[in-house]
């Protein structure tokens, strides 16, 4: 006999207060849509190096004098939506260290389009040399300007979201979301709010074996990533003492220069703190992108942080914990634009020869934003709560159209080969079901 068997991580950044960010579980609610009148032109295509054609993975591809935008998947391969009555305008195409590139879109094939990038010239060393003598003093100085180098208004930004659970190297769950999210100024110490407009979800039960996995987090850790608007949860005034900050070999976006800092928390310290490199702007101190992990070295704590509830039975610790964060500019201001969590988690069972090895990957991406002028949030029961429980509802999938004008991530080919695989499973239990 099986016996449903519940585990709950965590997928959050905790701040010194261990502030524990809850909102995920195992299912999500297929709800309404919203209903446009406006027709769109389709693109897709991939973005790889000019020299090694290698795939770029999240490069930003914004419609030029708009807000439109989207990212390539982890093969480079895009999908962008465009309203008929712009299709006169260009799409530039950015990735940190190579150069620029801006096409207008009458020149882009509606499929297959093959962009190709060409890596950014060396940095001169003569340009290094202004490069500040104190890591960590730079560092301070991008969390001291976020007020003047981050859009400083309350901003409408709609934002798309996917979150996959893998058992070994399979995808068992998928779900994925629209949302609209109420950013607040960076200067401001409010909380960005969101509002679901869509979402789906399809799980393997049978390949998650016995566990149903209840995860905490979801779109609001991703928004915590924003170490601009949230850099308590990371470089709090208690814990930046306990870092030690380095300079690395400099980069560039945008064809502009950017100082890249190592960072790692000293010897002697107990606490599991992060380490990874932040990459900032040399003209203005703009934080442009972070790459950073969770040290898990010390298991117990590490437990402490991701594992809230689980079987007697059961041996639960994360092996992995990274987080990613980039920033887009308009007008010289910088915003959120991408945010990606990947959590790697062993589950070991009492009188059991073999361990079970699950991921969880998150990530969002902005589409679309507009300023908010007049500060409009949602009504309370319109928002989407931090401890909220979605009710899962099977199938979704099954429709190409489901996301309308939105402008979404693509996804990858195992993703496709598990909605497909799902998708059928669904169908056949469906079909039993009315026999």
């Amino acid at each position: 006999m099986k016996t449903t068997i519940e585990i709950l991580f965590s997928s959050n950044i905790t701040n010194s207060k261990n502030k524990l960010l809850s909102f995920y579980t195992i299912c999500t609610l297929l709800i309404g849509h919203m209903v446009f009148s406006q027709d769109i032109v389709q693109f897709k295509g991939v973005v790889t190096d000019s020299e090694t054609n290698d795939p770029l993975a999240l490069a930003d591809l914004i419609i030029k004098d708009t807000n439109i935008s989207t990212v390539t998947n982890a093969e480079g391969e895009f999908l962008l939506k465009v309203p008929n009555g712009m299709l006169d305008k260009s799409v530039t195409i950015s990735y940190l260290g190579y150069k620029r590139q801006e096409i207008p879109l009458s020149d882009l094939k509606k499929r297959n389009t093959k962009i190709r990038l060409e890596e950014a010239a060396t940095v001169l060393a003569q340009i290094d040399l202004n490069i500040p003598k104190d890591a960590e003093s730079l560092v301070r100085k991008a969390l001291k300007l976020k007020g003047e180098n981050y859009y400083d208004k309350s901003a409408i930004m709609t934002g798309f979201y996917r979150e996959t659970i893998k058992k070994r190297n399979k995808n068992a769950s998928l779900s994925e979301a629209v949302l609209e999210i109420y950013k607040q100024p960076y200067s401001s110490i409010k909380e960005d709010a969101i509002r679901l407009i869509k979402s789906r979800k399809n799980t393997n039960y049978s390949r998650l074996d016995t566990i149903a996995l209840k995860l905490q987090g979801g779109p609001f850790s991703a928004l915590h990533t924003d170490i601009m608007k949230y850099p308590e949860f990371i470089f709090s005034e208690d814990y930046l003492p306990a870092y030690d900050f380095t300079f690395d070999r400099s980069t560039q976006i945008n064809n502009k220069l950017v100082y890249v800092v190592n960072f790692k928390q000293k010897k002697g310290i107990v606490d599991a703190l992060y380490y990874g490199k932040l990459f900032i702007d040399a003209n203005s101190y703009a934080m442009t992108s972070a790459v950073y992990n969770l040290d898990v070295t010390n298991r117990a704590q590490a437990v402490k942080l991701f594992v809230r509830k689980k079987p007697k039975k059961a041996t639960v610790y994360p092996t992995n914990a990274s987080y990613r964060v980039n920033y887009r500019v308009k007008n010289g201001k910088w915003y959120y634009g991408y945010s990606n969590i990947s959590l790697t988690f062993k589950v070991n069972w009492k009188n059991r020869w073999f361990s079970n090895r699950y991921t969880l990957q998150s990530e969002m991406a902005i589409t679309d934003w507009k300023q908010n002028a007049k500060g409009k949030i949602p009504r309370p029961k319109d928002r989407l709560k931090s401890n909220a429980i979605l009710i899962d509802e099977a199938s979704g999938f099954s429709d190409p159209d489901f996301w309308g004008e939105y402008n979404i991530i693509e996804p990858e080919k195992s993703i496709e080969s598990a909605i497909k695989k799902i998708s059928k499973k669904l169908k056949k239990a469906q079909s039993k079901k009315d026999d």
